[in-house]
This record gives C-alpha cells, sequence and structure tokens, in this order.
C-alpha cells in the first residue's frame, strides 16, 4: 500500500526538522549581520565627528554635521528593517527552546538577561515604521515635487527617531542573535514538538510588545537641531 503524503514517520519528518534549522540559521545570520552594521555606521560615524566640532563637543561645520548623522541614521535603519523582519520571531522560537538552566551560568546566561527589555524596543522601532507607511500613504496624489521633498523630510525624521532604537538593537540585537545561535540545536526538535511553548513564547512577546506600544514616539516630532551637543 502506496505511503500517504501526510505520513508522520519519522524519515517524513526529518525534512522538515533540516528545512526548519536552515531558516532559522538564516535567520540569526541576518540578525548578526544587522547588529554588526549598525556598530559599523556609529564607528564610522564616530570617526569623524569630532572633526565637525569644538574642543567642547559644539558643531562648527553644522552643515557637516548634520549630514554625516544623517548618514549614519539613514544606515543603521535599513538595518532596524531586518530586526522588524526576522527579530521577533526569533526571540519567540529562543524563549520556547530555551531552558532554566539556560539562564544559570551556561553560555548565553548573559544574553538572555540582555534581552530584557527587547520586545519594548522592537515595538517601538515598529510604530515608527507604521508612522512612515502611514505618512507615505496620505501622500498618494501628492504632486511629484512636493511629495519628493515631504517624503525625504519623513525620511528623515524615521531614521533620526530610529537611531535611538538602533543603538539598542546593536546590543539587545546581537545578543539575541548570539542567543539563538546557540540554541540552533534544538530548533525544528524542540519547536515542532511543543508546539504550545511557540504559542506560549509569542503571547509572552505579543503583551510585552502592547505594553510598550502606549509610550511610543510619534513619528511627526522633529529631530534634533543640528547645533545640540553631540550624542554617541
Amino acid at each position: 500500500m502506496p505511503t500517504s503524503p501526510d505520513s508522520a514517520a519519522t524519515p517524513d519528518r526529518q525534512p522538515q526538522d533540516a528545512g526548519e534549522r536552515a531558516t532559522w540559521r538564516t535567520r540569526v545570520q541576518a540578525l548578526a549581520s544587522a547588529a554588526d552594521g549598525i556598530t559599523q555606521a556609529s564607528d564610522q560615524w564616530d570617526a569623524v565627528s569630532d572633526s565637525y566640532c569644538d574642543e567642547d563637543g559644539w558643531p562648527v561645520d553644522e552643515a557637516g554635521y548634520t549630514d554625516g548623522k544623517l548618514a549614519r541614521d539613514t544606515a543603521a535603519w535599513e538595518h532596524v528593517e531586518t530586526f522588524l523582519t526576522h527579530g521577533p520571531e526569533v526571540l519567540a522560537g529562543v524563549r520556547a527552546a530555551v531552558q532554566p538552566a539556560d539562564y544559570l551560568d551556561g553560555p548565553i546566561s548573559a544574553d538572555l538577561l540582555r534581552l530584557r527589555g527587547i520586545d519594548s524596543v522592537l515595538e517601538r522601532a515598529g510604530e515608527i515604521r507604521r508612522e512612515w507607511d502611514q505618512v507615505i500613504a496620505l501622500m498618494e496624489g501628492s504632486m511629484p515635487g512636493s511629495r519628493e521633498l515631504y517624503e525625504e523630510r519623513a525620511r528623515e525624521i524615521r531614521n533620526s527617531e530610529g537611531w535611538h532604537y538602533a543603538d539598542e538593537l546593536r546590543y539587545s540585537g546581537a545578543a539575541l542573535a548570539r542567543a539563538a545561535d546557540h540554541l540552533s540545536d534544538r530548533i525544528g526538535v524542540d519547536l515542532s514538538a511543543h508546539t504550545g511553548r511557540v504559542q506560549a513564547a509569542l503571547a509572552r512577546s505579543a503583551s510585552g510588545q502592547r505594553g510598550a506600544s502606549a509610550t511610543s514616539p510619534s513619528a511627526s516630532a522633529t529631530p534634533d537641531p543640528p547645533a545640540a551637543r553631540r550624542s554617541r
């Protein structure tokens, strides 16, 4: 009698496990690269920012200083988008696969502690992206010239507001990637065998995000004036 395509035999289960692990590793690598990218954008700006300022740290070349920060924020936001795409699912997977002993004195114990508050960071960054989408939707039908100006200004505001969360993610996001990489061997087996744990982890993440959304910043706020003291 031919084997049913829906057979639950172990040989049929193994390819799915392998596929889940491969997808997991791709997501984890994307998060690790994103955290590195934010760090690189920050380091590149720090390496030249002093050249735009006097000895007290105040900008003397306001145009160059502003352009440098805009470039940093723009580069960083691209990596924030990666965290918004992959971060919530990886975070839920880590919480489903982690065991109590991992929090005590294991190789990822410190990284697991750094994950406290990452839900809020992801949610608030997500709010900025949703507000950006709303702004772009409102621009539909605008004259091409004026739309380009408004869209450029809205993008600068989005990236400027997003820098705070990018700066957070280069630490907590890197910790998430390291913890997820350590737990890779548990993915596919554990997450498939313990669906309830995955759902519970997703529910915890969603609960934390809803609690944080009430305090998310508005995309209509303007960025800091160019002449403000430099912030790393």
